[in-house]
């Protein structure tokens, strides 16, 4: 009998990272309501508030084993690429300009690589399934012949 591992899989550690990067996000969101103008922080707000979600539920799909983490995570890595870009072009430059690029290049843009690449490799429960086509000859359990 073989021992049982219990050192996480990469679907697990994965799902871990992201989820610890969606609940980073939520202290943020305060913060940027807290110090940006109204009009600015509404959209802060709401492009991070998006990215948390779909990190969030991406990263629990993963621990959970579920197939469909594909799409929250392909929404994550759009997001993630948008807010770095958006960071930059908006920044001043100086200081506030090498904190956007340093928040893209240490966070954003590799949380958003591995998003894509989660969302982008096919999931083995997807790879083993085999489409079965129903001949009309076929019964389902529990009917009875014509």
């Amino acid at each position: 009998m073989a021992p049982i591992s219990h050192a996480p899989t990469s679907g697990s550690g994965h799902g871990r990272v992201l989820v610890a990067a969606g609940l980073a996000l939520l202290p943020w969101l305060g913060y940027l309501a807290g110090t940006l103008p109204a009009a600015e922080a509404a959209a802060w707000v709401a492009l991070d508030a998006l990215e948390a979600g779909a990190l969030l539920t991406a990263g629990s799909r993963l621990l959970h084993r579920d197939p469909r983490h594909r799409a929250p995570a392909a929404a994550a890595a759009v997001l993630l690429l948008a807010d770095a870009c958006v960071d930059v072009a908006t920044s001043l430059p100086g200081p506030e300009r090498a904190l956007a690029v340093a928040m893209a290049v240490v966070a954003e843009l590799p949380l958003a690589a591995l998003c894509a690449a989660l969302a982008a490799r096919p999931t083995h429960r997807s790879a083993r399934r085999a489409v079965r086509v129903r001949r009309p000859g076929d019964r389902c359990a529990g009917t009875f012949p014509r």
